[in-house]
């Protein structure tokens, strides 16, 4: 296979990131087969055939299931709100199409099930949008922690915090509405758990507290609308591996811009990373001599894999569309069917779904829920 052709449904924030993956993905690994960009969607004609001129697409559409019975297309991106993620994705798949979907997976549980039973039956390839795996530094950081580098893992937490629902006069819009899930636990709290899960394994049982800090929010037609999701998120967790950990989530910190705050502690150091400095890591060992112990910064550099496909030399830093380059990358070796291919695929997907929802009734039902 020397091409492949992509569609993608959905052109905001998460559909460029996409589009940019697929433009670059060919000249910065130089492998596999090269991305042909066939068919765009959007919800106007107008939208889409501006978009797809932007973004390099052959053809245009505002109806999705249009791209999805093309013939040249072998590949689907979506990228849409969440609650149109399970029907479009299960559509793609029953067309024979890959898919490469944004997270979450979908808005309820039992969509998210019949997702990976489609996908269980179809033998096409599915990834879900956590890009935060593919960091070169999150790699070397479960490459430390595999290999003991601060002994056995009894302690983790892990917080994201970000501003965007911070100013309680912003205008109501889709993200809060129980339409588009719980909120902050659904809306980014799977980050934190796609990276527990890459790192350890995954959750086991989960106690969980939400938060709404503010009720309502003004809206377009100039009155105020109830807000019905939650911005803020505690939980305390049971990782598989028995280690004990803590996630916090807020949608509404100020100052907070795309923190990932992440401390490993173990048996004989700690590990610390923070998203917000995505090229560079903290770890301490308890080995070193007592008058030398102390945080050591490590900045990413070309041995850290695949740092060296996109820049040459160290401390220079990727930022976040290189990591969905990455992810891109790694869906073609899946659908190409090579070994190894780190993806988290509807079924591991499946498994950061029932966690959310394991929190979502701990909160509704004040008690400790299995996963």
């Amino acid at each position: 296979m020397t091409t492949i052709g992509v569609g993608l449904i959905g052109t905001g924030y998460m559909g460029k990131c996409h589009a940019l993956a697929w433009n670059a993905v060919k000249p910065v690994f130089g492998d596999g087969p090269r991305p042909r960009l066939v068919h765009l969607a959007e919800v106007s004609p107008e939208l889409a055939a501006r978009r797809a001129g932007e973004f390099g697409f052959d053809k245009s559409t505002s109806d999705w299931r249009a791209l999805i019975a093309d013939p040249e297309v072998e590949v689907v991106s979506v990228t849409t709100p969440n609650a149109f993620h399970a029907e479009m994705a299960i559509a793609a798949l029953e067309a024979g199409k890959h898919v490469w979907c944004e997270k979450p997976m979908a808005v309820a549980l039992a969509d998210a099930e019949r997702m990976a039973a489609v996908a269980r039956g179809s033998g096409r390839v599915t990834a879900l949008g956590y890009n935060y795996i593919q960091n070169p530094v999150i790699r070397h950081i479960r490459r430390l922690v595999d290999e003991g580098a601060i002994g056995a893992v009894n302690h983790v937490r892990f917080e994201m915090d970000e501003d965007f629902m911070a100013d309680p006069e912003a205008l109501f819009y889709w993200k809060s509405e129980a339409s588009s899930g719980y909120g902050a636990l659904d809306d980014f709290g799977v980050h934190p758990l796609s990276l527990i899960q890459y790192l350890f394994g995954g959750v086991r049982r989960v106690m969980a507290q939400l938060g709404m800090p503010y009720a309502d929010r003004p809206s377009r037609d100039g009155g105020r609308r109830k807000v019905e999701t939650w911005d803020i998120a505690s939980v305390l967790l049971q990782l598989r591996n028995g280690a004990s950990g803590v996630m916090a989530l807020d949608r509404s910190a100020w100052g907070r811009k795309g923190r990932i705050a992440v401390q490993i502690f173990g048996s004989t150091g700690t590990i610390v990373y923070d998203q917000e400095r995505m090229n560079e890591f903290q770890l301490y060992s308890a080995s070193a001599p007592a008058a030398e112990q102390g945080f050591r910064t490590i900045l990413t550099a070309p041995v850290h894999a695949p740092y060296e496909k996109f820049i040459p030399a160290p401390g220079h830093g990727l930022g976040f569309n290189e990591l969905k380059i990455i992810e891109c990358h790694e869906l073609l070796r899946a659908i190409g069917g090579e070994a190894g291919a780190q993806i988290v695929g509807f079924e591991r997907g499946l498994e950061i779904e029932r966690a959310v929802h394991a929190m979502a009734q701990s909160h509704r039902e004040g008690r400790w829920v299995e996963v």
